[in-house]
């Protein structure tokens, strides 16, 4: 991990903004320590004057905390012509890296958010404000399948740069993720121990079939820029802009990957007709994924007491591969 920064200007305080000092409040470090390991309390802890270093090489003023994020902290921010902005920062310089190559392969996009600067030393990217910014999950009125088309098509580029992991590791590892979060200790969700674990043994046993499946379709079909997380929580309204994605965990692979939070979204009954309905050329290598990934779209509801329809229609699904 590193947070050198080459600037060398004075650091700027930051108390007075919430959430800046060095524990970041519980629920962020919670999330960070999840994912990298006890030694980024160490960096938490050099977080106040890392913003403070960058915001003035940058001549940033910092405004707000944005309470997200689990492999990053991000802060809004004032530029210097008083347009807003956000400084996104990890303790993983790589991780930085791949998303600031990712948005600069998709800068004439309209729905990627757009990238102003970066020190992918330091973990550190500038990314534009987008208005109004609310995010796709927390919209009172989903959108359309029009919009979710608009922006699965503006993401398929095929100019994937060699440096990025092929999507293989991104599947990967969310299957291991998957079985990590099954092996923590599900709740019961109101059900008896026997019946719940029945339930985690067809999710063990699903996952287990659905890995190979799903590795199968990273080894074949059309290779192009992947966003590879890309859920309704990683797409802001971008107004007349229309959907704009943030959060890239981006990869090598079949764009086909990306659609399948949109599919599932609308329900495991119908994901056939939902992603015809997205008009998608590889409307059957988007179902292909759906079957593929449903395991590792149910155990996470198994593990948080989800025993409802969706999930036994999710673990349905799966067991189609």
């Amino acid at each position: 991990m590193s947070n050198a920064v080459p600037d060398t200007a004075p650091n700027r305080p930051l108390d007075a903004v919430p959430g800046t000092g060095p524990s970041t409040g519980p629920d962020a470090e919670a999330r960070l320590v999840t994912r990298f390991g006890s030694e980024v309390r160490g960096w938490l802890a050099a977080l106040p004057e890392l913003v403070g270093r960058l915001a003035v090489r940058w001549d940033l003023e910092v405004t707000e905390a944005v309470p997200h994020g689990s492999t990053s902290r991000t802060f809004r921010v004032r530029r210097a012509d008083g347009s807003a902005a956000f400084l996104k920062l990890t303790p993983e310089p790589e991780i930085c890296a791949a998303e600031a190559l990712a948005l600069r392969v998709w800068t004439s996009s309209p729905h990627v958010v757009r990238l102003i600067d970066a020190d992918e030393r330091a973990g550190a990217l500038l990314l534009e404000a987008v208005e109004p910014g609310t995010r796709v999950n927390e919209l009172a009125v989903p959108p359309s399948p029009e919009q979710v088309s608009a922006l699965l098509r503006s993401l398929r580029v095929k100019e994937a740069p060699t440096e990025l992991p092929p999507l293989r590791e991104r599947v990967e590892f969310l299957f291991e993720l998957t079985r990590r979060r099954l092996r923590s200790g599900p709740t019961t969700g109101g059900i008896d121990a026997a019946e719940t674990g029945g339930l985690l043994r067809t999710a063990e046993r699903l996952l287990d079939r659905s890995l190979p499946a799903a590795l199968a379709l990273t080894d074949g079909g059309p290779a192009g820029l992947v966003h590879g997380d890309l859920h309704p929580g990683n797409v802001l309204d971008g107004g007349a802009r229309g959907l704009v994605a943030i959060d890239p965990r981006p990869s090598v692979g079949d764009p086909a990957f990306d659609a399948v939070d949109w599919v599932l979204g609308g329900g495991a009954a119908h994901a056939e007709e939902t992603a015809a309905r997205l008009d998608l050329e590889d409307a059957d290598r988007v179902t292909a994924w759906c079957r593929a990934l449903a395991a590792v779209v149910a155990v996470p509801r198994l593990a948080r007491g989800r025993h409802d329809d969706e999930t036994a229609r999710l673990l349905e699904l799966a067991g189609q591969v």
